[in-house]
């Protein structure tokens, strides 16, 4: 891809769900930005500059999931500039992906421009100083980033959340941690599932937990898994997507063409400021 080309497309720091059709395993990675172009994709995944891969592009309620191949033009190690990952772009042949990927933008740009109505959101943590922080990162987005009157609320273990999840007023988005007293992330996101009347809430989980549990966690319905440490900016632009795709507060539409056990989603609008809001970790005598 030409200097000139990279330059005629502006990148969004979107995150969108990544899938990889003809692989083996439901592992699934999350795009770090996006332009009409190319992406680049967070993934500890094994690729080469020059490979060709298919993927699968999720996302909720806007449009149906994107199929495109793209290719590798470069591998990033882990470190100072981020976790590892690739930049891959549509090549010239991909004419029609290449349509697919510019509708995307079209469709991130006109999102930013969107105003919503109040939205309550549910945070599953049992460390009070990460609950704190990431309460402070969402009334950062109510305040400043376009979603304005969003509420919080916080319990501390996924039994509290389910009681919470069952009563009224209606939540519209869980983040939830994974390994908690009482009702592990795990549990929780399984009762969620097989409640019909939230079978489609929107559910963010953060974890340190490795691929076996985000493998484990998106089978179960998760539809966002951040890694730990996460950054403000993977906070905010994935609660806004979310939120803003719904299409009315606490009535979860079912997704059109996807099967409901696995719900689709997509990031549209990246804002915030890069600082990272995860304390720092040290060992908790529940955490496994």
């Amino acid at each position: 891809m030409s200097t000139h080309e990279k330059r005629a497309h502006p990148r969004f720091p979107l995150i969108l769900a990544v899938d990889y059709p003809t692989s083996d395993t439901q592992a699934r990675d999350y795009t770090e930005n996006l332009s009409a172009g190319g992406l680049f994709i967070r993934t500890e995944r094994q690729f080469g500059a020059g490979d060709r891969v298919p993927l699968l592009l999720s996302f909720p309620d806007l449009l149906e999931p994107v199929a495109i191949e793209v290719e590798v033009v470069r591998v990033r190690l882990p470190g100072p500039e981020g976790p590892a990952g690739v930049a891959v772009y549509v090549p010239a042949d991909r004419a029609e992906d290449r349509r697919k990927l510019e509708q995307l933008t079209r469709a991130a740009a006109l999102a930013a421009e969107d105003k919503h109505p109040t939205y309550r959101v549910l945070l599953v943590e049992d460390n009070s100083l990460v609950a704190t922080m990431y309460t402070s990162a969402l009334r950062r987005l109510s305040a400043k980033e376009g979603l304005a009157g969003l509420s919080v609320e916080v319990v501390p273990d996924g039994n509290d959340a389910f009681g919470r999840l069952l009563a009224m007023p209606p939540v519209d988005l869980v983040i939830t941690d994974i390994y908690m007293p009482v009702l592990s992330g795990f549990a929780l996101v399984e009762k969620i599932r097989a409640e019909p009347r939230l079978r489609t809430l929107p559910i963010v989980v953060i974890s340190a937990g490795g691929p076996d549990d985000r493998e484990r966690i998106t089978r179960l319905g998760a539809n966002f898994f951040l890694q730990k440490p996460v950054k403000y900016q993977d906070i905010v632009s994935t609660v806004r997507a979310l939120l803003t795709a719904r299409v009315q507060p606490g009535a979860p539409a079912p997704i059109r063409g996807a099967p409901e056990a696995t719900p689709k989603t997509i990031d549209l609008v990246g804002v915030g400021q890069p600082d990272t809001v995860e304390a720092p970790r040290g060992p908790r005598h529940h955490k496994h």
